[in-house]
């Protein structure tokens, strides 16, 4: 419990009088918010915010308000999410982080995608890092379990890179496990085949780009679906190429996919190793490929955990559930393994 001569407190005035209800929340809930997390008090009175607390817990809060306020400022509405995401990276942005490309800073300027018809910014120090990623590395691995928004980050990005002229083509891969990459007894042509794979991907790039871009995209080709499989010979270049899912790739498929990198293109490699629907015996492609491409130059692996889901907040309790489940089931295993040892 901090004590009465550790307490200080911030006074903040904002501008724009139109902007600061959205910025307060409907019933001041966002200001709740950012009480109930970062343990200050926040007073509103019209267009200022007092801020009383701790003085780390006061500045985490300033940073929060500023940064929700610049997004309004830029003509972006707030949701809860964006309330959360301000409100965990406050948090990360005093603290020595490791990851590669994470930059230490007195206050997170998170980092950001836009294309015209939405724009998205990191929430989680993790995501920050991975974001960053893409523009300083070539090939990149998102690694996590579900609803740490690696999908759909690295969708948004191929869809604004392709917006840019920056690239030719968007290619998008996954590994269909069910079907044993035999799709020929599907009906339909090659795009509805695989669409039940890849429906994820397909509603992060509606969700960037108009319908009628992405319509035309596959249609040319220039957005292109493309079975694991059917990869092998290619060079793929002018483009920014995903796999998702690839903890279900086998090694031989995830060396025969990276090698297909070509000039001026951006691969990107999503999965989550706790998930992988191989047949028993099998090493993932995945998990092979984080061992065997460790400590390469040029290649950047940023690794998510249930901290950084960001979807209901129960997501990140199941997560965290099974993780322990797994975590236990592992020890009481290596405990028979040692008690039958002993016996002999």
């Amino acid at each position: 419990m901090a004590h009465a001569s550790d307490l200080t407190h911030v006074v903040l005035a904002f501008d724009d009088n139109r902007l600061v209800g959205d910025l307060y929340g409907q019933f001041d809930q966002n200001l709740a918010e950012i009480e109930r997390r970062l343990g200050v008090s926040a007073i509103a009175r019209g267009n200022q915010v007092t801020i009383k607390g701790t003085h780390d817990a006061c500045e985490q809060a300033r940073g929060v308000l500023e940064s929700l306020y610049a997004h309004l400022h830029q003509g972006q509405e707030i949701h809860a999410g964006d309330v959360d995401g301000a409100i965990r990276l406050a948090l990360a942005a005093g603290q020595q982080l490791t990851l590669p490309t994470m930059e230490t800073k007195s206050r997170f300027e998170p980092a950001r995608i836009a294309t015209r018809k939405k724009a998205v910014q990191a929430r989680t120090a993790a995501q920050d890092a991975y974001v960053r990623a893409f523009d300083r590395s070539d090939l990149i691995f998102g690694i996590g379990p579900a609803g740490t928004g690696k999908t759909f980050l690295a969708v948004a990005y191929a869809a604004a890179m392709f917006e840019r002229g920056q690239v030719d083509r968007i290619i998008l891969s996954r590994p269909a496990v069910e079907a044993g990459e035999r799709l020929g007894f599907l009906p339909g042509d090659m795009r509805e085949k695989v669409d039940p794979y890849l429906r994820p991907i397909y509603d992060a790039l509606y969700d960037m780009l108009p319908p009628e871009r992405v319509e035309r995209g596959l249609q040319s080709q220039a957005i292109e679906v493309a079975p694991l499989a059917f990869m092998r010979g290619r060079t793929l270049t002018n483009a920014v190429v995903l796999l998702d899912e690839a903890q279900n790739c086998t090694a031989m498929q995830m060396k025969m996919f990276l090698t297909r990198l070509g000039d001026n293109s951006k691969m990107i490699v999503t999965g989550d190793p706790t998930q992988v629907d191989l047949p028993p015996g099998q090493k993932s492609g995945l998990v092979d490929a984080l061992d065997v491409l460790s400590g390469v130059p040029g290649i950047v692996s940023v690794h998510f955990t249930d901290a950084d889901v960001v979807r209901h907040e129960l997501v990140a309790r199941i997560v965290r559930a099974y993780d322990d489940a797994g975590r236990q089931r592992l020890a009481e295993r290596e405990a028979r393994k040692s008690e039958t040892g002993a016996a002999f």
